[in-house]
């Protein structure tokens, strides 16, 4: 039996990214078995007795030599089971008993089971994406789903590699990522027409779509708010192929569901109000995304937003600001994109009844005042559209009214974002400066100056009312924003519960 060392070419998830690791194997005499070096955490050392398990079940012989592992560069912390299968290809390779043609053209990546099954491992499209950045091939255990990976090699069982890599099936797409039926048969079940008597919240949700602004919904419960924004992605564009690789990546690495937005349709994400700031804005260890990059091109929704910690939902503001959240640890700085679209919902007060028609509130003034005043003022300036849900007309509902669809809703977002983009390129706005850049006409900005006066309108307020009232003039297809888009923003504008 050779005793000659070998090397393998693998990799370790840091954040989102994938860096390239050898993994390096001695032989030497003395007491049989294996010693891993390189920081590896526990659950690589375990990688010893599901390697030596899979040797005796594929047949091989798990030699009577010591042998060392080195995971290089060694100053990286190795976590994780996806070393497994490189483990075991490296010590099949120095021993002679898998050919070691074409391993070095190669990225192994698996964990593996007692019988010589390899398991894919979470983050296989950021492996995938460093193996094409090297020029290697990734040998994975194969995917479910259609994911875009490319010259990638699937190894279900460790006896595969006996008659070498060529052996290997070559990973393919099993069917269009964004096929059409897939998407109508998401919007069939999800569609607006479902929600009755909410005009004026469809609108809201429309402007917010067209500009991306955040949104909030205040009403009692039984009003719908949860049916509106679990629908807001049978409205959106479908993701582009630079945002179906970024959502693909994220949620790949996280471990999460991936069968939705492989087809095209942008992620919804709901977090519980139990949830902590990790696992919003992410973290743990080892770091992985949190909510807010798992709702990255999609819609992050926060129902009943008044019952989250407080420094939980601060946490918020940062990411909505600068679409990423940095976390800095011991080991360096993580950062995960987050380019969402918030949208919250929330009761008026404690019981939900306030200003609610025909029910009677029980708060006092003191909780209301306390319960709206855990959103904190800060959160609530950044959110741009706020709407009442009020509770819809019972005769409707009982007799089944049909309300405006989904599929009318995304032909009216379709046309407003192709006026946009018309708009944009008759009239460049680069180096415009103030309301120049929006488009208005006197009369809108003389009818927004009075009006900021008025409400007092911070910077910040101002800015965000007057991309609003740009959104509302698209949404009509006007080339100049008019005093009527201003004072429409305007009504949506943030403020107080009561």
């Amino acid at each position: 039996m050779p005793t000659e060392g070998f090397s393998i070419q693998t990799a370790q998830l840091r954040g989102v990214e994938a860096l390239p690791i050898t993994v390096e194997v001695g032989i030497t005499g003395g007491i049989p078995g294996i010693t891993i070096v390189g920081c590896p955490d526990s659950v690589v050392m375990e990688s010893r007795m599901r390697v030596r398990n899979a040797f005796k079940d594929c047949g091989y012989t798990f030699p009577r030599v010591h042998i060392t592992i080195n995971l290089a560069p060694a100053e990286i912390r190795k976590t994780g089971t996806a070393y497994d299968l490189p483990i075991a290809a490296a010590i099949l390779a120095a021993t002679g008993q898998i050919p070691k043609a074409g391993l070095d053209n190669c990225m192994f990546v698996g964990e593996l089971g007692l019988n010589g099954d390899i398991s894919t491992t979470r983050g296989s499209v950021a492996y995938a994406r460093l193996a094409h950045e090297l020029g290697l091939s990734l040998v994975f255990g194969g995917e479910e789903g259609n994911l875009p990976l490319e010259d990638c090699l699937v190894c279900p069982n460790l006896s595969l590699l006996r008659e070498g890599i060529s052996r290997c099936t070559p990973f393919s797409r099993i069917a269009e990522l964004r096929r059409a039926d897939d998407v109508d048969d998401f919007e069939l079940e999800y569609d607006f027409a479902d929600v009755i008597d909410q005009d004026m919240a469809k609108r809201a949700f429309l402007i917010a779509a067209v500009g991306n602004h955040g949104l909030m919904m205040m009403g009692p419960p039984g009003a719908g708010k949860t049916m509106l924004a679990r629908r807001m992605p049978s409205i959106l564009p479908r993701m582009s192929d630079e945002e179906l690789n970024e959502a693909l990546l994220i949620h790949s690495v996280a471990g999460a569901d991936t069968r939705t937005i492989a087809r095209g349709i942008r992620p919804f994400r709901a977090p519980h109000h139990s949830i902590s700031m990790g696992g919003l804005i992410g973290g743990g260890r080892p770091v992985m995304p949190g909510e807010v990059s798992l709702a990255h091109q999609g819609v992050l929704f926060l129902d009943e937003m008044p019952e989250f910690a407080g420094n939980v939902l601060q946490s918020l503001r940062q990411p909505l600001e600068e679409h990423e959240v940095r976390l800095v640890r011991v080991d360096g700085v993580y950062t995960f994109p987050c380019n969402f679209q918030l949208i919250a919902a929330a009761n008026p007060c404690p019981c939900g009844h306030l200003g609610d028609p025909g029910h009677v509130c029980t708060c006092s003034g003191p909780r209301i005042a306390s319960y709206q005043a855990r959103i904190g003022g800060p959160l609530m300036d950044r959110i741009d559209v706020l709407v009442d849900v009020a509770r819809p007309d019972s005769q409707k509902v009982i007799s089944g009214a049909a309300g405006l669809s989904s599929h009318d809703m995304r032909n009216l977002l379709d046309a407003a974002l192709e006026f946009r983009r018309w708009r944009e390129t008759k009239r460049p706005t680069a180096g415009a400066r103030g309301m120049e850049a929006y488009g208005f006409s006197q009369e809108a900005l003389r009818a927004f100056e009075t009006i900021s006066e008025r409400l007092a309108l911070g910077g910040r307020a101002i800015i965000r009312v007057a991309r609003v009232a740009r959104s509302i003039a698209d949404l009509e297809q006007g080339e100049l924003v008019t005093d009527q888009n201003v004072l429409e923003a305007c009504a949506f504008r943030s403020r107080s519960f009561g």
